[in-house]
């Protein structure tokens, strides 16, 4: 399949390098190609600059966020979730319609310091956001409640746990199902939560998530739904 990542940070850059890893036809977006690439600096993850990663991934193609959108079948949003509208504005609605966005951004607001806030929250999401933008669009929220390690291997948590996926078009849900599953998700420990409006539960997670990680001084955890039958 061809696939779109949008973001060139340590999210979509463990996202573009699982679906290469499992076949896919990759291009990872980003807004100005050549600075991306002649940038020299890391980041806080300790992640490589981008060309020295691409050098070691060279089979993910690089684009413009119109490139991208144009190039793939299958979208994924990993830009930071306070960007993503303008993101997808730049790749342009001509190049979303009728596509399946997956959206694993937050809208975390680190305007004021850490800890960060969401922006939007309670009556809204940044999924509803998206799905309200592009209607055409076929929004599924997915994968945003772990670390982007975990996203893309979830053997590095212990046991079972689980992970959410929302949004309005069934068969959307379905496709992004079958991918989370090729990550590695055991399919019963994807939990279909319903319309795209369930995101604000989701995405209303981060603050507690950001607090374990605080607490943990580690990224490597996740929640498990345990539920009498």
């Amino acid at each position: 399949m061809k696939i779109a990542v949008f973001g060139t940070g340590v999210v979509g850059r463990n996202i573009a390098q699982k679906l290469g890893s499992l076949g896919h036809n990759v291009i990872i977006g980003t807004r100005d190609v050549a600075k991306t690439m002649a940038s020299t600096t890391g980041d806080a993850f300790g992640s490589p600059p981008f060309g020295e990663w691409h050098h070691q991934n060279e089979t993910i193609q690089v684009g413009s966020f119109t490139q991208a959108a144009a190039f793939g079948e299958l979208l994924f949003n990993c830009t930071l979730g306070m960007a993503s509208l303008e993101v997808l504005r730049q790749a342009g609605s001509e190049n979303l319609n009728g596509k399946i966005l997956v959206d694993v951004a937050n809208p975390l607001d680190f305007s004021q310091g850490m800890p960060p806030t969401l922006n939007p929250v309670n009556t809204d999401s940044l999924g509803e956001s998206i799905q309200r933008a592009f209607p055409e669009l076929k929004v599924v929220k997915a994968l945003n409640t772990v670390n982007c390690f975990v996203m893309v291997n979830p053997s590095l948590v212990p046991g079972d746990h689980n992970v959410f996926i929302c949004g309005n078009d069934q068969n959307a849900k379905e496709t992004t199902v079958a991918l989370i599953k090729s990550f590695g998700w055991k399919g019963e420990n994807i939990i279909d939560i319903g319309d795209i409006s369930n995101a604000r539960g989701t995405e209303q997670l981060l603050p507690l998530w950001i607090r374990l990680f605080i607490k943990f001084q580690s990224p490597i955890f996740n929640f498990h739904i345990s539920r009498a039958q």
